[in-house]
């Protein structure tokens, strides 16, 4: 038994721990008080939700760059290395939108000194790219500030869901 309740310790507040989004800048794929669960296992990869603390705060954001990644957005298109990626996450969003960019014109030559995303850092975005203070203007994200991916939101149960 008290192996049990030590292992269910271990879990709940070292491997999954769970955390509350707050804000508004993960939507429509995560809403203010809606609950997460940080997996501190595998590598971050793009496209993954993330949580880092910086500035004494947690944030939830969106990895769209890897050390030595290029990123520009122009008209509302994301190119990674020149590449045109699909953000279909973001396919509702822009279509509420009716009209407008979700996301200015930007590019990593204008952001970073070297252009590219530097070595030990990502560069996240918020999904709601009108309201987020993210790499834009928080700068790369070192990878040590990553406390985890999040797989999972589970509460409320209507947002309940796997994360893409």
């Amino acid at each position: 038994m008290v192996l049990g309740l030590f292992i269910t310790l271990l879990i709940r507040f070292y491997l999954f721990v769970p955390v509350m989004v707050d804000g508004s800048s993960m939507m429509p794929t995560l809403h203010d008080g809606d609950r997460v669960i940080i997996n501190r296992f595998g590598n971050v990869d793009r496209f993954d939700v993330v949580i880092f603390k910086d500035e004494g705060r947690e944030y939830v954001k969106r990895v769209i760059g890897l050390p030595g990644d290029e990123i520009t957005y122009k008209n509302d298109e994301l190119y990674v290395n020149g590449k045109k990626q699909n953000e279909s996450y973001l396919d509702t969003y822009k279509k509420q939108l009716g009209n407008g960019l979700l996301t200015d014109d930007f590019s990593t030559k204008d952001l970073i000194p070297s252009g590219v995303v530097p070595k030990g850092t990502v560069f996240v975005l918020g999904d709601n790219r009108r309201a987020s203070k993210d790499s834009r203007i928080m700068g790369p994200i070192p990878e040590s500030k990553i406390l985890g991916t999040t797989p999972i939101c589970y509460w409320p149960l209507e947002h309940a869901k796997f994360i893409k």
